[in-house]
């Protein structure tokens, strides 16, 4: 048997995306494609906040990450509320479960939104976006979920309008997260891109920084 025979295969690189509020993991059909092109092993995670809690949701979601974290070594990827979830998540692991290597954000409140804060007590709003929309716009409900110990990149867009008009003033944004309110003190790295908030997982741009980003320990 040859020396090339007993060398073990190397498991890929995991990633699990999480779309955000409305969408689905189709939306970051471009990401996952061109990560697969890099060699890693993609992933989605699909949810519906007018039918689904966000309790039930993260309870599924820390199956999921469970069931790949058994794998091998894993990344995991958040879209807006995505992110959110993911974090939950991430906190809400049984012990002893491996932890993924490196979570990225993509224009993803840590802080309560002022968007959904305005439009809380609108009936559609609350239809669309069930307990979800909530808690996005609740300030103890965003801020009980806390931090988290794995490395952390956040891509935040900054192409939405500002001034009169924009609900955040003159303060950069996405055209629906503030530049503020996806600040993570604990994260690793903020990186802006001129980008709006519903095209960030289909962005060449958000894809070429994400894969630029990964851990240097796991090259691609």
């Amino acid at each position: 048997m040859s020396a090339s025979e007993n060398k073990p295969v190397s498991q890929p690189l995991q990633a699990l995306f999480v779309h955000g509020m409305g969408r689905t993991p189709l939306s970051a059909f471009p990401l996952l494609s061109r990560l697969r092109d890099h060699g890693l092993q993609t992933y989605g995670f699909h949810y519906f906040v007018a039918l689904e809690s966000f309790a039930t949701i993260k309870d599924r979601l820390v199956r999921q990450i469970s069931a790949i974290a058994a794998k091998g070594d894993y990344i995991v990827i958040g879209h807006s509320l995505g992110g959110v979830l993911l974090r939950a998540a991430l906190n809400a692991l049984p012990e002893g479960t491996r932890q993924p290597q490196q979570l990225f954000l993509l224009g993803s409140p840590v802080t309560a939104s002022r968007v959904a804060g305005r439009i809380r007590n609108l009936l559609p709003f609350q239809l669309i976006s069930g307990d979800c929309g909530q808690l996005l716009s609740s300030p103890e409900r965003m801020s009980a979920i806390g931090a988290v110990s794995v490395p952390t990149i956040a891509i935040v867009g900054n192409k939405g309008i500002k001034g009169k008009y924009s609900p955040f003033g003159d303060e950069d944004n996405d055209g629906v997260v503030s530049i503020s309110e996806a600040y993570a003190a604990w994260a690793e790295k903020e990186i802006l891109l001129p980008v709006m908030h519903t095209l960030m997982p289909s962005n060449r741009l958000v894809s070429e920084t994400l894969i630029a980003h990964l851990h240097p320990a796991r090259p691609v």
